[in-house]
């Protein structure tokens, strides 16, 4: 099949990819360039068949072939005119010849065939049955709005559905951060409390002023509330401790009740340990959660790409060379069973051109000559002519 190009300008779209071709009533096309040239008064004649033309009927090219593009514009605005129903006939038989007359009018105005009678039916046929068209129109019109609305109704339908999903798929991205957020929260919690639990409990346990009554009270208002008491700061000021100010900021932190049974939970699998070591344990996971977050340290190359060592001393012994016989061309002996073919340099004083087609300057330019299929046909027809089954 041909490349699209413009018939005037001779631009192809091989070229020039953007090209856009423009066909008009007549079927002859023209790029969107020339159209602009050519028409710049929004008038003028056909560069083809000099038909009078407006530059406002010119439309895109939809098909390779604008015959086609032609076709399907003339039959628009023939069944503007035959627009009648098989409904407005009392037989099939009917129906279908009004089909036919329809089809041969499409034709003979999109090969230019007898144009003047098909023109003058066209404009008969028009006048005669005027007040069917317009009803017909009229009905095809309330048609085309009903379908229109029912397209717009499930059109919107898509659109809500959309909205939906997109509503939908927001608030799932939203309870996925707030939980994140929560959890982020609830183990900032569990470590602030952790660090002060272990401060407190140390400094209880040095304190002078710890008397047993002071550290039963603490443990259990600390079991039952999971908050610790802030009355004995006075005396733990007094033995050097300052903790309260730690203490207190453990009521900043959002939701601190959620973290109350995980943290019992801990109080009461350690509550028999001294202090001392809960905060040497608290402070090994500490470092041991530093060590897995610290990035891996690059591992230095000790070979190369080629699989050898760094530093590894290889001797190289010379290639030993291989003495052989050198090519000898020999040409290919094929064997057909029949008798020789000509070379091409003989086909034609031999006289086996005279009924073959010459190559036009096209095919001399793509390396064919005749004498290749002519040397190819000899081949063919002498091949397996002296052969005889065994």
């Amino acid at each position: 099949m041909d490349e699209q190009g413009c018939p005037r300008c001779k631009t192809t779209k091989y070229r020039n990819p953007s090209l856009k071709l423009m066909v008009n009533v007549c079927g002859h096309t023209l790029c969107e360039s020339c159209v602009e040239l050519l028409f710049v008064r929004g008038a003028g004649n056909c560069h083809e068949c000099d038909t009078p033309l407006r530059k406002s009927n010119f439309r895109v090219q939809l098909f390779d072939d604008p015959a086609v593009d032609k076709e399907v514009e003339i039959r628009k605005k023939v069944l503007k005119i035959y627009n009648k129903r098989e409904d407005d006939f009392p037989s099939l038989s009917e129906y279908n010849d009004f089909l036919e007359e329809i089809e041969e009018i499409v034709f003979n105005l999109t090969n230019n065939v007898d144009l003047e009678n098909t023109k003058r039916k066209m404009e008969l046929y028009q006048k005669d049955n005027k007040e069917v068209i317009q009803k017909n129109k009229i009905k095809l019109t309330r048609e085309q709005e009903e379908l229109e609305e029912a397209l717009e109704v499930e059109r919107q339908e898509n659109e809500q559905r959309r909205l939906l999903e997109q509503k939908e798929e927001q608030l799932q991205q939203m309870m996925k951060r707030k939980n994140k957020q929560a959890l982020l929260d609830e183990l900032r919690f569990i470590e602030q409390l952790l660090d002060v639990f272990c401060d407190v409990g140390l400094a209880l346990t040095s304190s002078r002023a710890c008397t047993p009554q002071v550290g039963a009270e603490w443990h259990y208002s600390t079991w039952q509330t999971g908050v610790f008491p802030l009355g004995h700061a006075a005396v733990w000021n007094h033995t050097e401790v300052k903790v309260s100010l730690k203490m207190s900021s453990i009521h900043l932190l959002p939701e601190p009740r959620a973290s109350l049974n995980i943290f019992q939970k801990f109080l009461h699998e350690s509550s028999s340990l001294p202090a001392s070591l809960l905060l040497a344990q608290h402070k090994d996971r500490s470092t041991q959660l530093e060590m897995q977050l610290e990035k891996p340290k690059p591992v230095k190359p000790v070979t190369f790409s080629t699989g050898i060592k760094m530093g590894q001393q290889i001797s190289l012994a010379p290639i030993q060379k291989l003495e052989e016989t050198l090519y000898e061309y020999q040409p290919l002996q094929v064997e057909t069973y029949g008798p020789a073919v000509p070379d091409l340099e003989s086909l034609g004083r031999l006289g086996y051109l005279n009924h073959v087609r010459a190559a036009s300057p096209q095919d001399l330019a793509g390396g064919y000559t005749s004498s290749l299929a002519c040397h190819r046909a000899l081949q063919d027809a002498f091949s397996g002519l002296f052969w005889f089954p065994s």
